[in-house]
């Protein structure tokens, strides 16, 4: 996970109280005090990777764009062709700067005909916000930003019999789809997705029945020996399946071709943000890719900013690593610069505190957990 800084002004989510009873390590992350873990992020990776887990992600944005101009406005800032996109299903997506950088990654969920759901990381709410209202609309558009929703993740290959209990629509969704339901007639948007690489569901609803709902998912967890889970354990579960995260692995300094991500972008769509730089990338080479590294030895777990060696030559630097439980070895993601030595298949070497430790390249996802 990037690093935490404390802050006088963090914001907090309704279920803190919660989290506390539990005996959650709570810490800042993306402006907001969140549970980090409660058992350990081991027991919690097990959980979830066996069983299932329940995650707080209130911190992540939660904002509606609605009207006849919804569509071309999204079609101007993200990159991938959002009209491809039925309504009850859901695409990944970016938003770059001018020279192609990444400013943030998120998920766009079609609700209705004129009518998106969009969900950003925590850090850059407000800025994907601000760009929204910055862009030239073709037509009417109303942006709102859900302040008072939190945001519930149920993950885990038992995820299905409890998210159906409470929310029948659960039952028909596949992955990347997503409907609208309602707890104690409140309107819940029930998603089939996740950063997990399980089969789970994500809950979007007011914050003033999330101590409920919370209840009611944790009691229906207890047969088949779920536990609440924490940002600790889901940084190595997203780590395993090679998810990049914002701030992390992805960077307005580094394109959507070098993170590896020219799968969510649709250069044909017409203009958008970073458009221009992209075409001119891909004509001319990409300076480095984001690749995953495995490592040989148990011992050596490579973090963010060891460099990268081919011999004596520095040929990247690494930007997340762990240690994978289900593989029992490191694993990170690392940009690499261009060339035979950065291939999959190639043999480097991480430079780990002063001592070198041997890795392949690789092809993430680390292990093989798609959802179904």
């Amino acid at each position: 996970m990037p690093p935490m800084e404390a802050t006088d002004e963090l914001k907090h989510s309704p279920l803190e109280k919660e989290h506390a009873a539990l005996g959650a390590k709570l810490g800042p992350f993306g402006g907001w005090l969140m549970p980090i873990e409660y058992q350990g992020a081991l027991a919690e990776h097990r959980a979830v990777r066996e069983r299932v887990g329940l995650f707080d992600l209130t911190h992540l944005g939660k904002m509606e764009v609605a009207g006849p101009g919804a569509l071309g406005l999204l079609q101007s800032v993200v990159t991938n062709d959002v009209s491809a996109v039925e309504v009850g299903r859901a695409q990944y997506n970016l938003v770059l700067n001018e020279g192609g950088g990444v400013i943030e990654d998120l998920i766009v969920y079609r609700l209705g005909p004129d009518r998106y759901f969009v969900v950003p990381n925590a850090s850059n709410t407000q800025r994907v916000l601000q760009i929204l209202g910055e862009a030239d609309a073709p037509d009417r558009v109303h942006l709102m930003y859900h302040q008072d929703w939190c945001f519930l993740a149920v993950q885990g290959q038992r995820s299905p019999s409890i998210v159906t209990s409470l929310f029948p629509e659960a039952g028909e969704l596949s992955f990347m789809r997503c409907a609208e339901s309602a707890f104690r007639r409140r309107p819940v948007i029930v998603t089939r997705s996740g950063y997990t690489g399980e089969v789970g569901f994500e809950l979007f609803t007011y914050e003033d029945i999330a101590v409920e709902l919370w209840h009611q998912l944790m009691d229906a967890m207890a047969m088949f020996e779920g536990m609440a889970c924490g940002l600790a354990s889901r940084d190595v579960l997203r780590l395993e399946m090679g998810y990049p995260l914002y701030g992390q692995d992805l960077f307005e300094s580094s394109t959507a071709f070098e993170a590896g991500l020219g799968w969510a972008v649709s250069l044909d769509k017409g203009d958008f943000r970073g458009r221009e730089a992209l075409v001119r990338q891909q004509r001319e080479g990409l300076p480095s890719r984001l690749r995953g590294l495995r490592m040989h030895e148990r011992r050596h777990i490579p973090r963010a900013h060891y460099p990268v060696f081919n011999g004596d030559l520095v040929i990247g630097e690494v930007t997340s690593g762990t240690f994978s439980p289900l593989l029992e070895t490191g694993i990170g993601l690392a940009y690499l610069w261009p060339g035979d030595v950065a291939d999959v298949g190639a043999e480097v070497e991480v430079d780990i505190r002063g001592r070198r430790g041997a890795a392949t390249v690789v092809r993430p996802p680390f292990v093989d957990r798609s959802p179904r």
